[in-house]
């Protein structure tokens, strides 16, 4: 079928892939060998086993099942990941699917739940035994679950009988994750850098200890991820090793598009540009050690920045994306044509009718991070009415034609089972002219889905120990 003839799809279970929507929220040595987690080496030029993405009958194979639906299912693993960070805690969790389940599985109550349980670990916790109230450490991690917990509601906000609440959820999990980062030892450095006629916002964590100029990784975060998902993959592991982390939210993310109502950009050097500058005036930054990583759609977004921008001694893909706009149903981008009010008519005439409750809030989530006017109607509990103009973002993010420019060592992560970007990974791997390594991740070590849900641990194991190879003097 051609993309560029519009296109009716044939039934409504045809277009149930918009369930799949592009992912969003989300490491050795080099060319030699291609390693697995559970890792036997085997020649990086031979071709990879091929491993299907999640099917409908089967959404997370090897997966604990939490949730009926793969889509719940896939963000209810995130949450209980987290827990080996301390970002979640497992019995919190699993309280939460079971009220969930029990209340009938939907994007209200799996909102309502999880913002409950952020509301009550936000607030203060009762003061200690002595009277002088409650350890700074109890509350700075009850503030980083209540991140995850905003996080996990935030998700599914726009599916409820309140999606207007959108920003409300979010201002609280931010004030709840700066908490979190004010209460760190030593507390997060909290600073804003240019970027355009707006200003990034960003947390610079760094280890306790006599200050020096360390290695820093820059922590870029995808299409749906929020900050408290960065320390899960990666301030932690980062603090844990000596190193330094910055957390950043960029357009299409976090304050930029929540509050600002900013969309991507499809230059995403221009916004890693004047974070490199921050770090380089700092005298605990090691300048010659800067390494960026990309979560789930930043596995497009870092490799473009390092594309053009060349300070940059290492960069993660993880997983390597060449084209968010590949991760859409086929049935969808078949709708996409040159001509905008051609596409536009089949979209309102002949597929919005169509669409389930479901598939129209799926439909809202994945478009709103791409333009204004779509998070807008998103906000007042409609679908798009322009998904020409959003559609020519997400199809600008492809970077398959600039990876090869990428100077940096790179690291390509991929999983079994990769739902989203299923052969994308190994696709980029080959297109790199740099030092380069693919690893898998897979279903043997319970690494398998995108980015890994049930095992950040072992993930951060395998994408840090890389970059210390990559980083060592």
């Amino acid at each position: 079928m051609s993309a560029s003839t519009p296109h009716r799809p044939a039934s409504l279970s045809r277009r149930a892939a918009l369930t799949g929507l592009a992912a969003g929220a989300g490491a050795l040595a080099v060319a030699s060998t291609t390693r697995t987690a559970a890792a036997t080496p085997t020649p990086p030029e031979s071709a990879a086993p091929s491993v299907p993405a999640a099917t409908a009958s089967d959404p997370a194979p090897g997966a604990m099942r939490l949730f009926a639906d793969p889509g719940f299912n896939f963000a209810g693993l995130l949450a209980l990941g987290a827990a080996g960070m301390r970002a979640s805690e497992v019995g919190e969790v699993l309280t939460a699917v079971n009220t969930i389940n029990a209340a009938g599985l939907s994007e209200q109550t799996y909102t309502d739940t999880f913002r409950s349980w952020g509301d009550r670990l936000a607030a203060p916790p009762a003061a200690g035994r002595d009277g002088r109230g409650t350890p700074s450490q109890t509350r700075r991690f009850r503030s980083l679950r209540a991140a995850q917990y905003y996080a996990q509601a935030l998700f599914y906000v726009l599916g409820t009988d309140r999606p207007a609440d959108e920003e409300a959820v979010y201002r609280e999990g931010r004030d709840a994750w700066d908490t979190f980062a004010r209460l760190c030892t030593p507390a997060a450095v909290t600073a804003t850098v240019p970027w355009g006629r707006t200003r990034l916002p960003l947390w610079f964590f760094r280890p306790d200890g006599p200050a020096e100029r360390r290695p820093t990784v820059i922590l870029t975060n995808g299409s749906d991820g929020q900050n408290v998902d960065m320390w899960t993959y990666g301030v932690s592991a980062a603090l844990d090793r000596g190193w330094n982390a910055l957390v950043y939210d960029g357009p299409g993310q976090g304050q930029l598009l929540f509050v600002e109502e900013i969309p991507f950009t499809t230059r995403w050097e221009t916004v890693v540009r004047p974070i490199v500058d921050w770090l380089l005036r700092r005298e605990d930054v090691d300048g010659d050690r800067i390494a960026l990583t990309g979560l789930s759609m930043g596995g497009n977004l870092a490799p473009r920045a390092a594309a053009f921008e060349h300070r940059l001694a290492a960069v993660a893909a993880m997983p390597g994306c060449l084209s968010p706009w590949l991760g859409f149903d086929e049935e969808l981008r078949a709708i996409v044509t040159p001509d905008k009010a051609e596409t536009n008519r089949v979209w309102n005439e002949e597929v919005v009718p169509e669409l389930t409750p479901q598939l129209a809030f799926t439909v809202k989530k994945r478009f709103e991070i791409f333009d204004r006017q779509a998070l807008r109607q998103a906000r007042e509990g409609k679908v798009l009415t322009d998904l020409w103009t959003p559609a020519q973002v997400a199809i600008g993010l492809d970077i398959t034609e600039v990876v090869g420019r990428i100077k940096a060592p790179t690291l390509v992560l991929d999983y079994d089972f990769e739902q989203f970007y299923p052969g994308q990974p190994r696709q980029m791997y080959e297109l790199l002219r740099t030092r380069r390594e693919y690893v898998k991740l897979t279903k043997a070590t319970g690494a398998q889905l995108h980015c890994s849900p049930m095992a950040p641990q072992q993930h951060c194991d395998v994408v840090f120990d890389w970059l210390a190879d990559v980083l060592r003097r």
